[in-house]
């Protein structure tokens, strides 16, 4: 059932990704290296929206299946859909999403961008080489950071030794950081597209004319004629 749902998944958020990208960007590529590259880019990028799209999706199908469970308790064909599955799914989310964000975009990125080392021969696995080497680069250098960032607040052994927890304590830690982040970004930015889209619709749309006073048009209407007749 995990893997049938990730697969629907995965088929929508490629089909979204291919409306959306430019087609120049596929079919104007000669090199069957840039297009195999533009075509593993697209993989994993796709994996990572699949994979925010069940995290977004994730809670309603918790609800809907739990009310469809107290609606039909004794219903035979429903009966899959169970706590377990729904443990199943969160922690696969919660793998995945850590996945996506700590390996897959950093390396979809990079990859995208390598051409090789100088002097290696042109290929995949020379992009896939610089690219495992730059990405391993960023991960010590961010691990560093948070381990001299922690050692500095905590100012004891325990803070310093506190990086080998990584998988039960920074993972955890970053993925809700990061989930802060996007909450807040999009609590400043709602505000503003909310009132742009709705200067953008006031601009497009013909205001009604129903209220309009009549008269009042009449009367301004005879003082510009009035006006035009005193110039004759």
């Amino acid at each position: 059932i995990c893997a049938l749902l990730f697969a629907s998944l995965y088929i929508l958020c490629h089909f979204v990704i291919r409306h959306f990208k430019k087609q120049t960007d596929f079919t104007a590529v000669h090199d069957d290296e840039d297009a195999a590259v533009n075509r593993i880019a697209l993989g994993l990028c796709t994996f990572t929206l699949a994979v925010a799209l069940g995290a977004v999706l994730l809670l309603p199908f918790s609800i809907i299946s739990n009310e469809v469970l107290l609606s039909f308790p004794h219903n035979y064909y429903i009966q899959w859909l169970n706590g377990s599955l729904i443990h199943g799914l969160w922690n696969l989310v919660f793998l995945f999403s850590n996945l996506s964000l700590v390996f897959l975009m950093p390396f979809a990125y990079f990859f995208t961008e390598s051409e090789g080392f100088a002097g290696s021969k042109k290929g995949i696995m020379a992009r896939v080489y610089e690219t495992s080497v730059v990405l391993l680069l960023l991960t010590l250098l961010v691990l560093g950071m948070v381990w001299v960032a922690s050692a500095i607040a905590g100012n004891d052994a325990a803070s310093r030794q506190s990086l080998y927890d990584l998988w039960e304590c920074y993972l955890p830690y970053l993925y809700s950081c990061i989930s802060l982040f996007g909450v807040l970004l999009l609590l400043l930015c709602t505000p503003f597209g909310l009132s742009t889209m709705f200067t953008v619709t006031g601009k497009l749309l013909v205001k009604p004319r129903l209220l309009e006073d009549l008269d009042e048009q009449l009367s301004c209407t005879r003082f510009e004629e009035a006006a035009v007749s005193r110039r004759i």
